[in-house]
This record gives structure tokens, C-alpha cells and sequence, in this order.
């Protein structure tokens, strides 16, 4: 493997009310909750990369999200926070599909030994998708359920367990409300290999916002 161009910096949500997103993440997630006074918020772990930036917007979440996370555990404390059941589980699948209060999707998996925690993102091509990012990170795709290349494990920093990419046959027609961000050494380098430069830093933003080669979006900042 190559040196990472990357490493996995820290989670964004895009929420028309940062803070029912605050008070229905954080406890989920472990976190602790903090508004901040332009409205944004931001909930913080023991370490930086459990991060995740709630950005307060103006449009609502429109279709299905492409971008979610896979959480292991009961569906008591979700359901007690807001959570509402969009799909059960059934022959073929073992999880359900739950929507925050802002509709925003996730799974929630039985509690198994086994079972890995995930940030994931819905791709027309997951095995090539999951190769570039490996490449990115410097880390090789492995074997997803079923066999296929396109799970990436041991990503330096990630808080879950594995970064997960699965297949949506629908292309990419709005924003992303989740989004992920990175640190580079050197931003030319990402575009260099694929990436597609959205917005160069300005007098509002000191970081670059990207696009990987399916068009999700992730912001990369300056290695500290």
C-alpha cells in the first residue's frame, strides 16, 4: 500500500433543527451535546475523530439518505428518543431501518458479538467505490456478507467498526445529510486521484468541500 492520501477526520449532520438532532444523537451515541451561538451544533467523545458537527440548514431532508450509520443494540432507547420504524425486520433482513426525528435513516442491529458497528454509504458500484476510498486511506477493502470487496476495516480513526459500502441502484440526486471529514497533507493529491474540487476555501470556509468519484460529498482540512 501507498501512503494514505487522508485520514478520517470527523461526521457532519445537516439537521433543519440542530437541536432536536443534539438531544436525539448524543445520548445514542454517547456523546455530550453543545450548541453553539451562530446555531450549529456539536457533540463530543473522549476522542476527536467521535466527533460529529450538527449544521443547522434551511431545507428539510428530501428521499432516502445515502449516506447512514449502523448501530448495534435495542430498539427501546431509539424508539424512547423519537425514533419511528420505517422498515421491521423480516425473512431477509435481521435489522431495522429507523428515522430520527428529522427522518433521517439508520439500522439498528441486533446485539451479537459479531456484529460491527458502521458508517455507510450507498454506492451504484460498492466494490469500486470502497477501492478508492481504501486507496484514500491506505487500507485494503474486505469481504463484506456474501464475499464481495467492499467493506474497508482498520481505518485510522474511524469510530466504527467498519466503513461499509452497499448497493443503491438509484443515482445520487440531492445533497447528502451526512457527510464526513478528512485531513490531507496535501488536497491536490485527492483531486489528483479522483476527486472532484466543489468549493475552495474563501472568506467563510478555511477547508476544501469535495466530491468522491460517486459525488458524495466530504470537506478535507490541513493536516495539524
Amino acid at each position: 500500500m501507498t501512503a494514505a492520501l487522508a485520514r478520517y477526520k470527523d461526521l457532519c449532520l445537516d439537521a433543519h433543527d440542530a437541536g432536536v438532532a443534539l438531544a436525539f444523537w448524543a445520548p445514542l451515541l454517547g456523546l455530550v451535546p453543545e450548541r453553539q451561538d451562530n446555531g450549529d451544533g456539536v457533540m463530543r467523545g473522549d476522542l476527536r475523530e467521535e466527533t460529529v458537527w450538527v449544521n443547522q440548514v434551511a431545507e428539510p431532508k428530501t428521499g432516502w439518505n445515502r449516506v447512514h450509520l449502523d448501530l448495534v443494540g435495542e430498539l427501546g432507547p431509539c424508539l424512547a428518543a423519537g425514533a419511528t420504524v420505517a422498515l421491521a425486520p423480516d425473512e431477509e433482513r435481521s435489522w431495522t431501518v429507523l428515522r430520527d426525528p428529522e427522518g433521517n435513516e439508520f439500522c439498528v442491529f441486533p446485539p451479537r458479538p459479531d456484529e460491527p458497528t458502521a458508517l455507510v454509504v450507498a454506492s451504484a458500484d460498492p466494490s469500486r467505490l470502497a477501492a478508492w476510498w481504501g486507496m484514500v486511506l491506505d487500507t485494503e477493502p474486505i469481504p463484506a456478507n456474501g464475499g464481495a470487496r467492499r467493506w474497508l476495516g482498520n481505518v485510522d480513526g474511524l469510530p466504527w467498526d467498519v466503513w461499509k459500502f452497499v448497493g443503491e441502484g438509484a443515482p445520487k440526486a440531492v445533497k447528502n445529510r451526512w457527510h464526513w471529514d478528512v485531513t490531507t497533507p496535501d488536497v491536490g493529491d485527492l483531486i489528483g486521484a479522483g476527486a472532484t474540487l466543489l468549493r475552495a476555501p474563501d472568506e467563510d470556509v478555511s477547508w476544501h468541500v469535495l466530491a468522491d468519484p460517486e459525488g458524495n460529498e466530504f470537506c478535507a482540512f490541513p493536516e495539524e
